[in-house]
């Protein structure tokens, strides 16, 4: 049996996606490929509201963003974390070889513009990494006030994460200066996972000049070359380019704006849920998700039996992620998804909590 997924990711995939992932195969080095490179990359600069240069990368999000920090921290790197994909990626920082320092605070609260002022302002740092919208918590950190902060610090590369925002609400790239924005495409994207996206302003571009040690597959400046071409450094998962170029299209045909508010009418509506039914939310007030709800346990449930439950009906439900997992649970509302989707598994889950 199809479980419909509600968790944060990988998220329910269109029959239409799917099928565009069985056109037929083309080679990455043919004419035929360039074309469907160049209409992907063109639409994402549409998207994203920027002029500089997207590539795609075969890999998971974190590749691009190992691939970042390998290519963009010459000096030392701050690393804000708030949750535990943020506390990772300080680890992968430092597994680089990198010199970093983790700029903490406590999960469910965000990464604000006065942290990383004071942070920078020591002349310290040359890059940092920041997570946009933590989905291990629900918090999504005020990216345009730390952005402004950002301006302040013109030697600063921003490495910014936005891998379950980006497409869910306006994120303009280039008026927000972000250096290089890292996403993957199996959260608001609604695809399969397997492809990451990330851009290179012309200050990370000249960064990665000076910094040795890149390695290959995440090499910018061979990403840099390829581009020129309108590909990629190696072969690339030319079926899931298929479907992303599909997916671009059905994004701008729907609309940016109704679909930011398909979003944010999503979130309203699974916050409310979940305060009339007596739990509340996790992250900090004014800093929550538009693409997940992260819940606090405020009743006590026994959230791994209500997810078997979920289960059993055909629904897959996160009940909490690491340090938290059974103090909260998450849904999941991107991409694709719909009011009326939200509405299945809500009240589902009012038929189980009844029997809790």
């Amino acid at each position: 049996m199809h479980k419909k997924l509600f968790i944060p990711g990988p998220i329910e995939v269109s029959p239409e996606i799917l099928r565009a992932m069985g056109t037929p195969m083309i080679g990455h080095r043919m004419p035929e490929y360039a074309q469907l490179h160049k209409g992907v990359t063109d639409k994402l600069k549409q998207l994203m509201f920027t002029k500089e240069r997207v590539f795609l990368s075969t890999s998971s999000a974190f590749g691009a963003m190992e691939g970042a920090v390998r290519n963009l921290v010459g000096k030392r790197c701050a690393n804000f974390c708030n949750g535990a994909f943020s506390d990772k990626w300080h680890n992968v920082t430092l597994a680089c070889g990198k010199e970093a320092d983790a700029f903490k605070v406590a999960w469910g609260e965000p990464i604000t513009p006065e942290l990383v002022d004071s942070a920078l302002a020591t002349g310290k740092y040359d890059a940092i990494t920041l997570i946009h919208n933590e989905t291990s918590t629900g918090v999504m950190s005020p990216l345009p006030e730390i952005a402004q902060v950002l301006k302040k610090y013109p030697d600063v590369v921003s490495i910014i994460d936005t891998v379950s925002s980006m497409s869910a609400l306006k994120l303009p790239v280039d008026e927000l200066g972000i250096d290089c924005c890292v996403f993957g495409v199996q959260k608001a994207f609604a695809l399969p996972p397997g492809l990451a996206v990330f851009t290179a302003s012309e200050k990370a571009l000249e960064r990665a000049k000076g910094v040795p040690g890149r390695g290959y597959y995440f090499d910018f400046l061979e990403f840099l070359a390829a581009d020129e071409k309108n590909n990629t450094p190696s072969t690339p998962c030319i079926s899931l380019i298929y479907a992303m170029d599909l997916q671009l299209e059905r994004i701008f045909a729907e609309g940016l704006e109704k679909r930011w508010e398909r979003h944010a009418q999503m979130a309203q509506f699974m916050r409310a849920w979940v305060q009339e039914h007596g739990f509340g939310l996790f992250p900090a007030e004014g800093y929550r998700s538009v693409t997940l709800t992260c819940a606090s346990n405020d009743r006590g449930v026994d959230l791994g039996l209500l997810k078997k439950q979920l289960g059993e009906r055909g629904f897959a439900f996160d009940d909490g992620y690491g340090k938290i997992k059974g103090k909260t649970f998450r849904v999941a509302h991107m991409g694709d998804m719909q009011l009326e989707n939200l509405k299945e598994i809500t009240t589902e889950m009012e038929g189980i909590l009844q029997g809790l």
